[in-house]
């Protein structure tokens, strides 16, 4: 069946594959640069850089980061919201031939000690605001040199000003330390300049880490050539093309958000928006002054715009294309942002997908004039996906349900410093293609769409049967009273015995008997992760503090 590629003939003018240049990422932007130079690359908080300006910063930003020692081969922690700094420092540690690893800026000290250790990075880039982390760790290998940045680097007077009235003078002072260069300095200074390293397409390029949700989080080793297939990939997909623009409030150590809403926008001489602080009025506020064309973010985001009162007003023409992913898309959230945005004068469907970082990010979606319920799409030029039984590597029929298997250009080099995890999730099959094992369950139909049901992992043993929470909470999620699943109400009040019998016997109605809940505990609202999903191991660890506060009685 996929070799067949059934999804194809849902393409329409999409070419059935791509020609991936065999070049860098910095390579990749400088090529940008060079077709469009004038063109914006990037908007923070109303600064702007053109491609011309923005590789010159990329080239002092190498030749400075050498200086300071940073070679080859070497690794840079990169503990930064989606900002100027992080970006630029991205692509000038792919110059020099170094990797770096990116984490999210509130991570905690033992957090940060746990990253360190795992790269082995003696070099990290971090906001003034989070040194105190930083100076708290002991990795194995010492922090040799820690380069600090603020959010007013890239302000202007006006907003400077504004930042520190309302944050910056409550940011404690740094300390002497001798580790410490700060990033307007770094930039500012003359350096001997630094060609480019001798690389190639399928170097390492970045370490992301998985989200952790069993044990500790894994690094995942990607590519030049992920990042650059992907973002062609997702750039051809959504119609990105030269003069667009894409708000960037998925994180940069996401790969989401590092993939699609960064690389992506500059592989297609695009502008990226960048966002350093996520909210949904922050997104609305944006919508309405920046026009952007494409917008991709999580559902709970969706959920929240359709119900922001500042949009009812605003023009959206300017969308072009939206889609969702990290997380399952309800059908209620994708038909009130519709109505929303064709109120208000846009005609774009929001469409869900499918990715994960070990693909970088997205790797299939729904076509932009095409839509089947609960379908995560189909995949992109090159990509391969398929059905196997779970475990194994055997192909199961249209319609069947097993482990989503995934192969393609865009497929990572493996997890670090980990041969047995990678040998358990990168397999060759019988065709002599390698194919990613995603622990995610799903089916295909006969016309090659795909549909995802649960992470594996993410099962609950009831009566000796098989129970995946995401059935259950999709059921949930259809009854009126439900705004959220795993479970939020939508009046407070109405938390009562009474509610919590009407939504058991909702689920009795549609769920086989060992499925259904038994028990239902009201919350006000849901623990949600750093990108906005909701966060079940935090679910799982408040309800044992509860336990254990009553002697482990039911």
């Amino acid at each position: 069946m996929t070799e067949t590629r059934p999804w194809l003939r849902f393409y329409g003018k999409l070419p059935h594959s791509l020609d991936y240049p065999e070049i860098t990422l910095y390579e990749a932007v400088a090529a940008t640069a060079a077709r469009v130079p004038d063109d914006l690359a990037w908007d923070f908080l109303d600064t702007t850089s053109t491609y011309r300006a923005f590789l010159a910063a990329i080239d002092g930003c190498a030749d400075a980061l050498a200086a300071l020692g940073l070679a080859r081969g070497d690794r840079i922690l990169v503990s930064m919201p989606t900002s100027p700094q992080g970006v630029i420092a991205f692509y000038a540690a792919n110059k020099l031939g170094a990797v770096p690893a990116l984490i999210h800026p509130l991570s905690t000290a033992p957090e940060i000690e746990y990253y360190l250790n795992a790269s082995g990075a003696r070099m990290a880039l971090t906001l003034d605001a989070f040194y105190d982390r930083f100076a708290a760790v002991r990795p194995k290998q010492p922090l040799e040199t820690l380069i600090l940045a603020r959010i007013p680097d890239y302000l202007s007077p006006l907003k400077r000003f504004g930042f520190w009235l309302t944050k910056g003078r409550k940011i404690a002072a740094v300390p002497v330390d001798a580790r410490v260069r700060w990033w307007a300095d770094v930039m500012a200074g003359t350096y001997p300049e630094t060609r480019r390293a001798v690389s190639n397409t399928n170097d390492p390029a970045a370490i992301l880490f998985s989200g952790g949700t069993t044990g500790l989080p894994k690094g995942i080793v990607l590519t030049n050539r992920n990042f650059i297939a992907e973002g062609m990939q997702a750039a051809a997909w959504g119609g990105m093309a030269e003069g667009h623009s894409i708000l960037a409030i998925l994180p940069i150590f996401h790969g989401f958000g590092l993939g699609v809403c960064v690389n992506a926008a500059f592989m297609a001489g695009g502008k990226s928006i960048l966002v350093p602080m996520f909210s949904a009025e922050v997104v609305a506020r944006l919508l309405r002054k920046k026009r952007p064309n494409l917008l991709v973010g999580v559902p709970t985001l969706y959920e929240a715009l359709a119900r922001d009162a500042s949009l009812a007003k605003a023009d959206l023409s300017c969308l072009r294309a939206t889609f969702s992913g990290a997380d399952t898309l309800p059908r209620p959230v994708k038909e009130r942002f519709e109505k929303l945005v064709a109120e208000r004068g846009g005609r774009v469907k929001l469409l869900e997908g499918y990715g994960l970082t070990e693909a970088v990010t997205a790797i299939m979606a729904m076509p932009l004039d095409e839509y089947r319920e609960g379908s995560i799409g189909i995949p992109f030029p090159d990509m391969l996906a398929k059905i196997c039984r779970a475990g194994t590597e055997q192909e199961l029929a249209p319609g069947e349900e097993g482990e989503i298997c995934i192969a393609g250009p865009a497929v990572m080099q493996g997890y670090l410093d980990d041969a047995e995890a990678t040998r358990e999730a990168l397999r060759v099959h019988a065709d002599g293609r390698t194919w990613l094992h995603t622990g995610d369950l799903g089916k295909m139909d006969a016309d090659g769409f795909f549909y995802f049901t649960v992470r594996l992992k993410r099962m609950i043993k009831s009566s000796g049967f098989n129970v995946y929470p995401a059935q259950v909470e999709a059921v949930l999620y259809r009854h009126p009273l439900v705004a959220e699943a795993c479970v939020v109400l939508k009046d407070a009040a109405q938390a009562n015995a009474a509610t919590e019998r009407a939504l058991i016997e909702h689920c009795r109605a549609q769920l086989i008997k060992w499925s259904c809940p038994r028990q239902i505990e009201f919350c006000t609202e849901l623990p949600k992760t750093r990108v906005g999903k909701i966060d079940y191991r935090m679910l799982v660890q408040q309800h044992q503090t509860k336990q254990d506060g009553r002697g482990g009685k039911q």
